[in-house]
């Protein structure tokens, strides 16, 4: 059911009526919590996981450089949130570490329920960049070859914030940061496109996107050549830049959950082979999770462009 006041919104911003609507019909009516047809990462052959937020697999094919074998799959999610449900919740993963630079799965810690051997959150204040208002991802490649020496027979995610918003371009990209940030209290960013109030062409924003993605890409090859076993670079998700949703044709922007276009949940997955390593399952190591403020990890998430 719908409150009173989503459907006040829905009149007033018909996007939103034909977006949900969109999202009905990908979710089945809410019958399936995720993207069914997509692949359970845990599932797939792998040492190393290296994961781009928001990385669209055209975008990667046409401008990735890394050494490796090419693929694709179907994510299970068009957003992070449902990335952790359907990968991650209810789980024990004591053979892993998970290291990230987003605070979704903080966030959501209670909600998605998972045990790793250790999860390292460096959106906290030492990974955290003022300027760019996020994790670069030279600071993310630092942290994951750090936890790969602690636990060298531990399999490894890394979760890179990049290519997702907010774009590392050199003149700051098409969007000044007070300007795209979703405010709790306010239609975000990307939405603020759809209407047509926060004017920008798709290209601005198409090669922002480009310019993040390339500036990502020597800090996940420092990365590869840094760590031992099998890897595969791959991404949550996509996210769509102004092409038509179905079976609703609106313009779409971002990547909202639940509804799954190929823009979407098509995503890289690059193999790059090495002899694989042994890897052992441990009692996890002593957290310090519920020291951070819950202030802190709002203000991360909306500098993230998150609500």
């Amino acid at each position: 059911m719908y409150s009173l006041s989503q459907l006040r919104r829905g009149i007033q911003n018909p996007w939103l009526f034909f977006r949900e609507a969109n999202r009905l019909y990908h979710s089945r009516a809410y019958s399936r919590p995720f993207n069914t047809e997509g692949i359970d990462i845990f599932e797939e052959d792998w040492d190393n996981l290296l994961i781009l937020d928001a990385c669209r697999y055209d975008m990667f094919e046409k401008h990735a450089d890394l050494t490796g074998r090419l693929e694709s799959r179907i994510s299970r999610s068009s957003s992070t949130q449902e990335f952790l449900k359907a990968n991650f919740r209810d789980r024990s993963l004591l053979d892993t570490i998970y290291v990230t630079a987003n605070p979704q799965l903080y966030r959501h810690r209670d909600w998605v329920n998972v045990q790793f051997h250790e999860v390292r959150h460096i959106w906290q204040e030492d990974g955290w960049d003022d300027q760019y208002q996020t994790v670069l991802p030279e600071t993310t490649t630092d942290y994951a070859l750090q936890a790969a020496a602690d636990h060298p027979d531990k399999r490894l995610i890394v979760h890179y914030i990049q290519p997702h918003y907010p774009f590392l371009t050199d003149d700051g990209g098409p969007f000044r940061n007070d300007e795209i940030f979703l405010k709790p209290d306010k239609v975000g960013g990307w939405e603020r496109v759809m209407t047509g109030d926060l004017e920008v062409s798709r290209s601005e924003v198409w090669d922002a996107y480009v310019e993040t993605l390339q500036r990502t890409l020597p800090a996940v090859e420092r990365l590869i050549k840094g760590i031992d076993g099998k890897t595969v670079v791959t991404s949550d998700h996509g996210n769509m830049v102004g092409e038509r949703a179905r079976p609703f044709p609106i313009s779409e922007w971002g990547h909202p959950r639940g509804i799954y276009t190929e823009e979407l949940v098509k995503v890289p997955w690059l193999v790059i082979d090495d002899e694989r390593r042994r890897i052992v399952a441990e009692e996890p190591v002593a957290s310090d999770d519920d020291d951070v403020a819950d202030g802190l990890v709002q203000e991360r998430l909306q500098n993230l462009g998150y609500r």
